[in-house]
């Protein structure tokens, strides 16, 4: 296939369909490469299988939830807004909800809307599908690229590549972009998993399904304080899962071993109040043992375990707690502590926190600087967020950014307003 005047996408993710469909209504020519059968896979997975597929919020406050190179992020942002993507899925005939936390959904509550919402607006835009197709190679090429899947090459005037990170490898994504970067000497910045369930040297197996709402998770790097945050959380088998927990893994960037957890699990109470509190309840349940003096002060699960931490025997008289275990107590249910050991691995994270360096991409357009017509986003890019919607954005800002970009790249006089 020859065409220079041709925008290739590689990948038809969140971020590599909206680039086809933006470049393809600016005018251009549009190819969308890829290695899988069906679009969109992980997407159509993501929120349980129902698709927070943005946070309405205004541009600052999606700036303010991106935890790693936010900066970078500003133009996009404000070019394509939560707003404008509320609009845009609208526009394709899909109604949205907006849920606890601004989080956006279909109303449908069924990924598989959004999925196809943006297959078919590909399909209309006219770009071209090529399916099962697994681009191995990019290279340049006089004023454009060969791509190459190992039997075949393919000859565009520039490439957008959406390829994703190292998340959900089942999906196809397995970090092929970052080999396209590396070929090209465009630097790519550690992978590391992020929004990721935690492995906790504590055995917590016997809390496994148990579920905290309206507790506080403080993550501490040494004696900083790095997140904190009410919320809800998720005991497991091997540690700890939730929203919490996610979010909170942005915020463990070096060894995960140097960070501590911890869980207040009365936060709308000061301790002082709690200490009255705990009076009154050993002396109402005197002659009652521990356990069951206290149990309507936590889910059952947590009764036993809590005086175990305490130093209490389970079965003495809540009478006879001294005032020294009381506050032992006491100090468990503001400070429940966990040690992080590692993260589950990376292709259980939801997004890859790292990828191609943001200091070797023009902001307002995700071109490389080094290498004009080589666009990246999504994903593989070195930009990641909280969860609630914020990392869709980010694929579909930086999507849209490349696809008006390159379409104004291989065309003259492209009109992509």
């Amino acid at each position: 296939m020859n065409n220079n005047d041709s925008v290739a996408v590689i990948g038809a993710g969140a971020a590599g369909m909206a680039a086809a469909i933006k470049a393809a209504w600016c005018g251009a020519s549009v190819v969308l490469y890829e290695r899988g059968d069906k679009y969109g896979r992980k997407l159509g997975i993501t929120g349980k299988g129902r698709c927070n597929v943005t946070n309405d919020c205004p541009p600052r406050e999606f700036l303010a939830s991106v935890t790693k190179n936010d900066k970078f992020m500003y133009s996009a942002a404000f070019r394509y807004t939560p707003a404008d993507v509320m609009a845009f899925f609208e526009s394709l005939g899909v109604p949205l909800k907006t849920e606890r936390g601004s989080r956006v959904f279909p109303a449908s509550d069924r990924a598989a809307d959004i999925v196809n919402a943006l297959r078919f607006a590909v399909r209309d835009a006219g770009v071209k599908s090529v399916m099962s197709c697994r681009i191995t190679d990019v290279r340049p090429d006089g004023e454009g690229f060969v791509l190459t899947d190992g039997k075949r090459e393919f000859r565009h005037g520039a490439v957008i590549v959406c390829t994703g990170g190292l998340s959900y490898p089942t999906t196809g994504s397995t970090g092929d972009g970052y080999g396209f970067a590396e070929r090209f000497g465009i630097p790519v910045t550690d992978r590391l998993p992020s929004l990721i369930p935690i492995e906790t040297a504590e055995d917590v197996s016997e809390l496994s399904g148990l579920t905290l709402k309206n507790v506080t998770l403080t993550v501490k790097h040494g004696a900083k304080t790095v997140f904190s945050e009410m919320g809800e959380m998720l005991f497991t088998h091997f540690g700890v899962s939730g929203p919490l927990v996610l979010s909170a893994s942005c915020h463990m960037r070096e060894d995960i071993t140097e960070y501590s957890l911890e869980i207040d699990l009365k936060p709308a109470i000061p301790e002082d109040e709690l200490d009255e509190r705990l009076v009154s309840v050993f002396r109402e349940g005197a002659v009652k043992d521990f356990v069951n003096a206290t149990s309507h002060l936590l889910p059952l699960k947590l009764v036993r375990i809590a005086a175990d931490r305490a130093g209490i025997d389970a079965h003495v008289k809540a009478g006879a707690v001294t005032r020294e275990a009381r506050a032992r107590y006491l100090g468990v249910l503001k400070h429940f502590t966990l040690t992080p050991k590692r993260f589950r691995p990376i292709d259980e994270a939801i997004v890859t926190s790292g990828g191609v360096d943001v200091k070797s991409l023009d902001p307002k357009t995700m071109e490389c600087k080094s290498v004009p017509g080589l666009y990246f986003a999504g994903e593989v890019i070195d930009v990641d967020a909280y969860t609630g919607g914020f990392n869709l954005q980010i694929a579909f800002s930086t999507g849209f950014s490349a696809g008006e970009a390159a379409a104004e790249k291989v065309m003259t006089g492209a009109d992509c307003e």
